[in-house]
């Protein structure tokens, strides 16, 4: 359900872009990096991984197909054929990630729109840019798009998990440090992004004292979601380009140049009316993709232009002004302007 005409005077007025990351900011997939710097067979790896559902599932054990890759990693990591692999190298990792074309200068030209006009200025709209992934958020803070964006969504790896009754030990050491990853910290799949939309909507990024579970009035969440601009790669996002639609924002769907499968997916989306649009996933100036975000974020800016301008008129009303009609002392007697006052008519 959309989240209602939101016609408060807003102190702030805040545009978010929400970014999923794997062949939707970079071409392929992050993890590449961590295989070529151990040698890792990347194909094999991940046939191994769409394998272990259904090798699991004949043991009578339930896991989830998005995310078992984290343990299999771990398995890696364990067994010595990804030895080391820490928070401190995922991130170090992070940093050879390649962006599509146009990433990160769009973020910038985006931000740049709600600056573009008196109006917008007036109003101080900004713009934040987010990402959500079901990948490694370790690597995205390595990469060179962490400067460019206002909060991380990923999956998170603890390296040196606290032992049984640690809290017994005064002398145990709260700071010791592993020199790998050993546990799952956080878990992102492509239902619990939709947790995270709900957490920059009501703020709770930025305030963590407000719970997302809390109710809050639409008018007193930090970024409606009508302000909302969803852009990721297709299916598997469905959840969120749904939570998205339904409170009044846009759903954008990316696919790789070419290729004529992701091209055809993103296009029964659009039919089914999953999506707003869809494009390639360039983001030059001049490329469909960008003048369609920059459009899209120029048209936020002017619904919010209006619903302040709206809001001034249906909540102050009109300005109280004198009259200057002029009266006759003939046409109307003084003892009947007692009526102004709900003094009555004399008679």
């Amino acid at each position: 359900m959309n989240e209602g005409q939101d016609t408060s005077l807003r102190d702030r007025h805040i545009i978010a872009c929400i970014w999923d990351f794997d062949k939707t900011l970079i071409k392929g997939y992050m993890q590449t990096p961590i295989f070529a710097e151990y040698g890792i067979d990347e194909k094999l790896f991940w046939r191994e991984v769409n394998m272990l559902p259904d090798l699991y599932a004949k043991r009578g054990i339930n896991v989830s197909p998005e995310t078992v890759y984290l343990n299999h990693l771990l398995s890696f990591v364990k067994s010595g054929y990804m030895k080391g692999l820490s928070n401190a190298k995922l991130r170090q990792l992070g940093s050879r990630l390649e962006f599509c074309d146009g990433i990160p200068e769009l973020f910038e030209e985006l931000k740049a729109v709600t600056r573009s006009e008196d109006a917008y200025r007036k109003l101080d709209i900004k713009l934040e840019h987010y990402i959500v992934s079901t990948g490694l958020a370790e690597m995205i803070r390595g990469s060179k798009i962490a400067p460019y964006v206002d909060g991380i969504f990923g999956c998170e790896f603890v390296e040196e998990p606290f032992p049984p009754y640690f809290s017994r030990q005064p002398e145990f050491d709260m700071g010791a440090l592993s020199t790998q990853i050993n546990q799952i910290g956080v878990i992102v799949d492509n239902t619990i992004k939709t947790r995270f939309i709900f957490e920059i909507n009501k703020g709770t990024n930025k305030n963590p004292a407000i719970n997302v579970n809390a109710r809050i009035r639409p008018e007193d969440r930090r970024i409606p979601i009508r302000n909302m601009i969803y852009i990721a790669d297709g299916p598997s996002d469905v959840p969120v380009f749904s939570v998205v639609r339904r409170g009044g924002g846009k759903a954008f769907a990316v696919y790789t140049p070419h290729k004529k499968d992701e091209f055809a997916q993103n296009d029964m989306l659009l039919e089914n009316g999953r999506i707003d649009a869809y494009g390639a996933n360039d983001y030059r100036s001049d490329t469909p993709t960008a003048m369609w975000l920059k459009m899209h974020v120029g048209k936020l800016c002017d619904r919010i232009v209006k619903d302040v301008a709206d809001a001034v008129e249906s909540r102050l009303g009109e300005v109280p002004r004198h009259l200057h009609t002029a009266f006759s002392v003939e046409a109307k007697p003084i003892a009947e302007e007692d009526d102004l006052f709900g003094k009555g008519r004399q008679k």
